[in-house]
C-alpha cells in the first residue's frame, strides 16, 4: 500500500549573518512534526534552505570584501551546518541562487506578465533596507518600518507590480472557505482586518537600484524582487516548470500541507504567496502555520541589543537533544515563548534528568540488580497497575491529537505528565521493599516489567522531538522503536528482553558550571565573582577537593538539638509559586493535620512528582511569609558539591507524622 504524501517546509532563512536560537526554533519545531509524521507512516518531504538576494546581502558583501556569491556561500554553509548539528531531517536543501530555481522564477515572472498580473511602472515610497520593504507613510509606526523599527528612507525607480487587488476577494472567499487556512486563528483575522478589508496595494517585484538577484530574463536591468523569488522555492523545489509537465515529486507533493513560518512573515504567507498561485493556477497550501517568536528575557533577540544566543553554543553545554527539548517545551502555540541560560539548565535538570533519565535508569538498575537484567512479566498484577496501564495506552491518541494540531509543547506535556506519573508508581510499589521478600519476586518481576514497557512506549512518542536519547533509552531495554499502530497496546516488551547499562541519558548540572562554561566561550563577558553577603559565612575549601566544603556554625549540646521538631510529612498536593521561578507550594499532610510548606526546590522537583513524596518536615518553625504565602514549616534536603538538592525521605515506609529522633 502506498504511502500517503506529506509536504511540509519552513520559510528559507535569510543569509545575512549566523542563525540565533529564535531562528533555529522553526527548523527544531518542523523537524519535530515531520518525523511524527514519517513515524505515522506519512511519505514525508521536507524541504528547508536559505534566501540568497537583495540589497541587504549586496551591501553586507562589500562590507566584507566578498563577491555576494562568495558571502552567501559561507553563510549558507554555516546554515546548514547548524541544521545539521541540530540532527534535522530535511529531504530538500534548497538555495535560492540554485540554477534550476533561478531559471524557474525567470519563467514565472515572464509567464505573470504575459498574462498581464505583472506591469511595468514607477515606485515612489520609504524604503527600508534591513527589511526590503516599501511602505507608505500612513503604514510607518512612529515614521519607522512598522516591522524592524529601523529608519527608512526615500525611494524612487522603475519597477514592475503585480496586481495584487485582482485577487483579493478570491483570496477572501478562500479564508472563508478554508477556515483551517491559517494557524492560529488570531493571525488570519489580522490579515483579514489589516490588509485585505483596507485594500490591497500592487505590489512592487522588481528591482534596478542594486543588481545581486535574479535578472528579469526579457528586461535585465531589472532585478526579481524578494517575495517572488523567495516564496517560489516551494514549488521550484519541487521540480515545478512554469513552461512545461510538472515533475513527478511536483505532482506527487503540491499542495503543501504546511508551510511552518513565523509570524512576522504571516503577511507575505497567507496573502502575497497564496495570490501568486492563483496567478499560475496552482492549488494553494492546505494549511500556513505561523509560529510565535523565542524572546530573551522577554525581548525579541537582535545583535544590536546583545541579547543574541546561539544554537551551537547551548549544544556545547546542554547538548542537542536537551536544546530540542527545550525549545520544544517552551513555545506555547499562539503564545511567545522566553529563553535563559538559566531556565534551559533548569528545565533540563527537572525534565530531562530528573523526570526522564532517572525513570529509565532506575527501571533498569533494578531490574539488573535483582534479576541480572531479565524484563518478564509475572502476572502478579495488582490494581494500581490498571492505572498505569490505561495511562499508557492512551498516550499516543492524547499526543497526536495535540501534534494534528501543531501544538507541539502540549504534545510534549502530554508524554512527561506520564513519564511523571511512572515515577509515582515506583513510589507507590516500592521494588525495593518488594525485593526484601522472597514470595513477592513476581510482583516485583512484573512491576519492574511494567516501567519497563511504558518507557519503550513513552520513548517511541519521544523520537520525533529528542531522537539520540529516546533512541538510547529504547536500547537500554534491548527494544527498537515501537511501531506507530502498536502504541495503543500494553505488554509487547517480549520475552527475553534485558536491561542494560547504557549511562545517563542526561547529565544534571548546576547553575554555576553551566555559568562557567558560558565564561569560557565569553570571556569578554565573564563578571568577576560576586563577594558572599555579610551574614553569610565564607565556605572554607575542602583539602584534596576541587569544590568548597560547607561552613558549619559552633557545636550545640542535645538539648538544643531536642529544641528542633522534625517529622514524616506526605505531600498530597504541590504547585508552583507565580511569583517565583524557585518555589513550590507544597500541601503536606503531617498525621492529622496539614500545612502549606513553601520550598525553593522547583529548580530540582516539579509538582507532579512531588505528589505523594513522604518528606522530613521542621515542624515547629516560626511561620513565615514567602512571595505572600505564609509557610508553615520546611521541608528538609540535602544539597552536594554541585549545589543539586535531593528530599530527605525516610527509608523504609513510615506514617505521616511520625517523629524524627
Amino acid at each position: 500500500m502506498d504511502k500517503k504524501p506529506y509536504y511540509i517546509t519552513t520559510a528559507i532563512t535569510y543569509t545575512s549573518g549566523k542563525p540565533h536560537i529564535g531562528n533555529t526554533y522553526e527548523i527544531i519545531l518542523t523537524d519535530a512534526i515531520a518525523r511524527f509524521k514519517r513515524d505515522q507512516g506519512y511519505d514525508v518531504r521536507f524541504q528547508t534552505g536559505t534566501d540568497e538576494h537583495g540589497q541587504k546581502i549586496e551591501e553586507k558583501a562589500a562590507a566584507a570584501g566578498k563577491t555576494p556569491k562568495q558571502f552567501v556561500d559561507g553563510v549558507a554553509d554555516q546554515i546548514r551546518s547548524i541544521w545539521d548539528m541540530m540532527n534535522i531531517s530535511y529531504d530538500k536543501f534548497i538555495r535560492t541562487t540554485d540554477a534550476d530555481h533561478e531559471k524557474q522564477v525567470q519563467k514565472i515572472f515572464r509567464k505573470l506578465y504575459e498574462q498581464g498580473d505583472i506591469y511595468k511602472g514607477t515606485y515612489e515610497g520609504l524604503y527600508c533596507t534591513p527589511c526590503e520593504a516599501f511602505w507608505t507613510p500612513s503604514q510607518l509606526k512612529d515614521g519607522k518600518c512598522p516591522d524592524c523599527g529601523r529608519e527608512v528612507q526615500p525611494a524612487k525607480e522603475e519597477a514592475y507590480f503585480f496586481r495584487m487587488s485582482k485577487y483579493a476577494d478570491r483570496l477572501l472567499q478562500y479564508y472563508e472557505e478554508h477556515p483551517a487556512f491559517i494557524l492560529p486563528l488570531s493571525r488570519k483575522n489580522e490579515m483579514v482586518n489589516n490588509f485585505l478589508k483596507p485594500g490591497l496595494q500592487d505590489l512592487c517585484v522588481s528591482r534596478t537600484s542594486f543588481t545581486w538577484g535574479i535578472p528579469v530574463g526579457f528586461d535585465p536591468k531589472h532585478v526579481v524582487y524578494v517575495w517572488l523569488d523567495a516564496l517560489t522555492n516551494y514549488i521550484t523545489g519541487l521540480g515545478y516548470d512554469a513552461d512545461g509537465d510538472p515533475d513527478a515529486l511536483f505532482a506527487k507533493y503540491w499542495p503543501a500541507d504546511v508551510h511552518v513560518i513565523g509570524k512576522d512573515i504571516i503577511r507575505f504567507h497567507t496573502i502575497y504567496w497564496p495570490i501568486f498561485l492563483m496567478a499560475l493556477g496552482l492549488p494553494l497550501p492546505k494549511q500556513v502555520f505561523g509560529h510565535p517568536w523565542l524572546l530573551m528575557d522577554g525581548n525579541k533577540m537582535s545583535k544590536s541589543r546583545g541579547n543574541v544566543i546561539y544554537a551551537d553554543e547551548l549544544v556545547q553545554v546542554f547538548g542537542v537533544d536537551a536544546v530540542r527539548y527545550f525549545v520544544l517545551s517552551e513555545m506555547p502555540f499562539d503564545n511567545d515563548g522566553n529563553i535563559t541560560w538559566e531556565r534551559i539548565n533548569d528545565r533540563v535538570n527537572a525534565d530531562l534528568a530528573n523526570t526522564y533519565g532517572n525513570l529509565v535508569s532506575r527501571t533498569s538498575a533494578m531490574a539488573r540488580q535483582y534479576f541480572g537484567g531479565e524484563l518478564r512479566d509475572a502476572g502478579a498484577a495488582e490494581p494500581m497497575d490498571a492505572e498505569l496501564k490505561a495511562a499508557a495506552v492512551s498516550l499516543c491518541g492524547k499526543v497526536t491529537a495535540r501534534m494534528d494540531e501543531f501544538k507541539v509543547s502540549d504534545a510534549l506535556g502530554e508524554i512527561f505528565s506520564f513519564l511523571r506519573r511512572c515515577n509515582k508508581y515506583i513510589d507507590e510499589t516500592a521494588p525495593w521493599l518488594l525485593a526484601k521478600d522472597p514470595e513477592k519476586k513476581d510482583r516485583l518481576a512484573t512491576v519492574l516489567y511494567n516501567l519497563a514497557e511504558s518507557v519503550v512506549i513513552a520513548s517511541s512518542l519521544l523520537r520525533p522531538f529528542i531522537p539520540d536519547a529516546a533512541e538510547k533509552a529504547l536500547r537500554t531495554f534491548s527494544c527498537p522503536p515501537r511501531a506507530y499502530a502498536d502504541l495503543g497496546t500494553f505488554g509487547l516488551l517480549p520475552p527475553g528482553a534485558k536491561a542494560e547499562d547504557l549511562g545517563h541519558l542526561f547529565r544534571r548540572q548546576s547553575y554555576r558550571e553551566v555559568e562557567a562554561q558560558y565564561a569560557a566561550m565569553h570571556p569578554e563577558h565573564a563578571a568577576e565573582p560576586k563577594p558572599a553577603p555579610a551574614s553569610e559565612p565564607k565556605p572554607a575549601k575542602a583539602e584534596g577537593k576541587g569544590h568548597a566544603a560547607p561552613a558549619y556554625p559552633a557545636a550545640i549540646s542535645i538539648d538544643d538539638f531536642a529544641k528542633v521538631r522534625m517529622q514524616v510529612g506526605e505531600v498530597v498536593a504541590s504547585e508552583r509559586v507565580k511569583k517565583s521561578e524557585k518555589l513550590l507550594k507544597n500541601t503536606v499532610k503531617i498525621g492529622s493535620e496539614t500545612r502549606t510548606v513553601v520550598s525553593g526546590i522547583a529548580k530540582f522537583y516539579s509538582p507532579e512528582e512531588m505528589v505523594g513524596k513522604k518528606v522530613v518536615v521542621v515542624t515547629n518553625l516560626k511561620p513565615a511569609k514567602l512571595c505572600g504565602i505564609l509557610s508553615e514549616g520546611m521541608i528538609l534536603c540535602a544539597e552536594d558539591a554541585a549545589g543539586d538538592l535531593s528530599l530527605l525521605s525516610p527509608e523504609k515506609a513510615t506514617e505521616s507524622g511520625s517523629g524524627i529522633y
